[in-house]
């Protein structure tokens, strides 16, 4: 998986500042450049084609494959990655960062051996490398050669002994051999390292719950866990289980409800939260939430079997027959569903409860001879399935896709396990919980990868921008464009190669022939007008191929061109803020991969440096307002126009002017869901919750799918 795995492209910053020639046919600096820009946004399709053009002009440069091979690897593409990374070696046999890079793509694929020898080639030249050596005894670990990995550990920590991560590494390995009493004294000595290091509790609260059923010890590391990562809903989870454990249950019930908040796509939280309504007999919400579990999962067998332990306290003895029926089809020798089935009937008044009552009791009996010593075995080996993570000995986070112990031991509880029925039941509506031991290896990940956002957490932002292309991304529910007028007229006039249109859900280009649609527009371009009179729109729809492709230098020049052509061109400024913004965009989220941090550049301020203050917010965004008031000048009747000031007034957190533009975008076009969207953010920013849900319930109406979620965030 490629979280397991760390491979430090922040180190290309050496890479892109290295010397090109300027001599073959096109300008191969600004090729690369644009084509590390397409990286950086994940247009991977695009900047393969950029890099494509500087291999054809110099096939002799390494750094090109080398950029192919980072696409291609993003892509999931890691046999075509490796490939790249040999040839880029073949170049330049001393470029130890494809050697890195090579190495993750091959233990993508399992080539483990062959990322060994390449991590110890990178080793040839650094020996002491501490990401290196890290992800050698990571790579020996997976190959279950534990001594290796703890030589490798070992030799990682001499040179490096205030590695904290180090010392959490070896830790998990020493559980993964039994070795409790060192994985602790590693733990404890990576906690005198960094205090902050949150597997280290995670790792000390499992030991805690584990080996001695010490659930306040664990509840104390869960407690620091989540005040250094708040917002990993796994954790919430844990603590919740922590909390049930210690009977407190109004706790437990709060940890569920911000994990669900967190997540509303995680099944766990629904689950687990409607076990423990149950046990405070608040069959309603109980229901409403094995319901979303369903909706979420399909048929899920558990959720089914306590949707009619409900349904049955509810007295809706139909639903719950016809959910009884469904798991007993599925798996007809499970003793507890023979006897749910017969409790089910006898409330009913149905005679044929004593019937399922003496199958539930013959099914238990000859399961119990034939499975004693088995079910012995896994008593004695501690397998609960109110563990706080499905495997102690490991490093990545359950997702809701994954099976739990408790999946394993529902498998063996429909084959017929050795439980009375009552047991059964008790063991079914055990509390869930997920193995939240945050990787070890993703926190590193996350700071290195360039042009990859992580943020797997559902989030709430506002809307974004219109702009105008030459593609849109139409869905059932907003099938057409939005309408500018300045727009519809050039389109009439069909002075360009393309058609416009608007929209603010513009398409990555992932298909090749696309793209060089694009290129050979530009060449017809350049050719035309090197032997044509220039034109405003010439040079307007060159501009529009150029920041199609990325280019955005090359694009705020040509709009320059038509203005100076035409200095009342409207769509020329509307488009050249475009580019002025994408083009902030693009330094933000190249800075923020050498800043300290998280890595990520946020949806709620995407053309901010990180660090820099509103002062500094609002002078980046000061030629990109210019041209947005210069628009509203030539086009006071524009929605648009004001919509896109209101956002980038947002951006800067100036609400009130924010409400006054969006007031009047909806003025002007009264049905414009999406300013509608934005002026219910706004108000929520400013604690209006009355105007918020208003305006972001008018929003849904009008088709803003991202509506419904926050409403019910806001109003839960």
């Amino acid at each position: 998986m490629l979280s397991r795995f760390i491979i430090r492209i922040a180190c290309l910053a050496a890479l892109l500042s290295c010397e090109m020639p300027t001599h073959a046919q096109i300008n191969t600096d600004q090729v690369m450049q644009v084509g590390r820009n397409a990286l950086y946004f994940e247009d991977y399709m695009l900047s393969i084609q950029y890099f494509n053009q500087v291999i054809a002009a110099k096939p002799y440069l390494a750094q090109p494959y080398f950029f192919r091979a980072i696409a291609k690897y993003n892509l999931d593409d890691f046999r075509g990655a490796v490939a790249d990374a040999s040839k880029a070696l073949e170049q330049n046999p001393f470029l130890l960062d494809a050697y890195e890079l090579r190495a993750v793509a091959n233990q993508n694929i399992g080539n483990v051996e062959d990322a060994l020898n390449d991590y110890d080639e990178v080793l040839g030249t650094l020996p002491e490398n501490r990401v290196i050596l890290f992800n050698k005894a990571l790579a020996y670990q997976e190959l279950k050669r534990y001594d290796e990995a703890a030589a490798t550990f070992d030799a990682l920590l001499a040179t490096h002994s205030g590695f904290d991560g180090g010392y959490v590494g070896r830790a998990r390995l020493r559980l993964e051999q039994k070795d409790t009493v060192g994985a602790l004294a590693d733990v404890e000595k990576a906690l005198d390292l960094n205090k902050r290091s949150v597997n280290a509790y995670l790792i000390r609260a499992d030991v805690a719950i584990n080996s001695h059923r010490d659930y306040a010890a664990a509840l104390d590391d869960m407690n620091e866990a989540i005040r250094l990562q708040p917002k990993y809903p796994g954790f919430y989870i844990n603590r919740a289980f922590l909390r049930h454990n210690l009977d407190d249950y109004y706790g437990a019930l709060s940890d569920y409800e911000y994990a669900i908040q967190l997540d509303p796509e995680d099944y766990t939280g629904y689950f687990n939260r409607a076990l423990l309504l149950c046990e405070v007999r608040d069959f309603d919400k109980a229901l409403a939430d094995l319901n979303k579990v369903l909706a979420l999962r399909g048929t899920d067998y558990r959720a089914l079997y306590n949707r009619a332990l409900v349904l049955k306290e509810k007295r809706d003895f139909k639903g719950a027959l016809a959910d009884i029926n469904t798991i007993i089809a599925a798996y007809p020798n499970l003793a507890a569903g023979y006897f749910l089935r017969s409790e089910i009937r006898r409330d009913m008044g149905d005679l044929k409860a004593k019937d399922d009552l003496d199958r539930s009791l013959a099914l238990a009996r000859g399961n119990k001879a034939g499975n004693t010593s088995r079910n012995d075995s896994r008593k004695q080996g501690g397998q609960d399935s109110s563990k706080t993570s499905s495997d102690s000995n490991s490093t990545e986070p359950q997702t809701a896709g994954e099976p739990t112990p408790f999946d394993k031991d529902f498998e063996e509880i429909m084959r017929g396990a050795s439980e009375s029925p009552d047991k059964v039941m008790a063991r079914f509506t055990s509390l869930l919980t997920v193995n939240d031991n945050a990787n070890i290896e993703q926190e590193f990940i996350n700071k290195s990868i360039r042009g990859r956002v992580q943020n797997r957490n559902v989030s709430i932002s506002y809307e974004p921008i219109f702009t105008a292309s030459y593609y849109n991304s139409p869905t059932e529910l907003r099938p057409n464009p939005e309408y500018i007028k300045e727009v519809d007229e050039i389109n009439r006039t069909r002075a360009l190669r393309f058609l416009l249109q608007v929209t603010n859900s513009v398409p990555s280009l992932d298909d090749e022939d696309q793209i060089k649609r694009h290129f050979d527009s530009v060449n017809y371009y350049n050719s035309y007008l090197s032997s044509h009179k220039p034109r405003a729109i010439d040079y307007f729809g060159r501009a529009m191929d150029l920041l199609t492709l990325r280019n955005y230098d090359g694009s705020i020049a040509d709009f320059n061109r038509a203005l100076e052509l035409t200095p009342d061109f409207t769509m020329a400024y509307f488009m050249r803020g475009i580019a002025r913004l994408q083009k902030l965009e693009s330094e933000a989220e190249e800075s923020a991969k050498t800043q300290p941090g998280d890595g990520r550049i946020h949806q709620a301020m995407p053309t901010v440096i990180p660090g820099a203050s509103m002062q500094q917010r609002r002078a980046n965004m000061a030629e990109v307002m210019a041209d947005i008031d210069k628009v509203i000048e030539l086009s006071p009747e524009m929605p648009v126009a004001y919509y896109n000031k209101g956002v980038i007034l947002l951006q800067l957190q100036d609400y009130t002017s924010a409400l006054k533009a969006l007031n009047r975008a909806i003025e002007l076009k009264p049905d414009f869901g999406e300013a509608y969207y934005n002026r219910g953010y706004v108000y929520y920013m400013l604690g209006d919750s009355s105007k918020g849900s208003a305006d972001v319930s008018k929003a849904g109406e009008l088709g803003v799918v991202p509506s419904y979620n926050l409403l019910k965030r806001m109003n839960r």
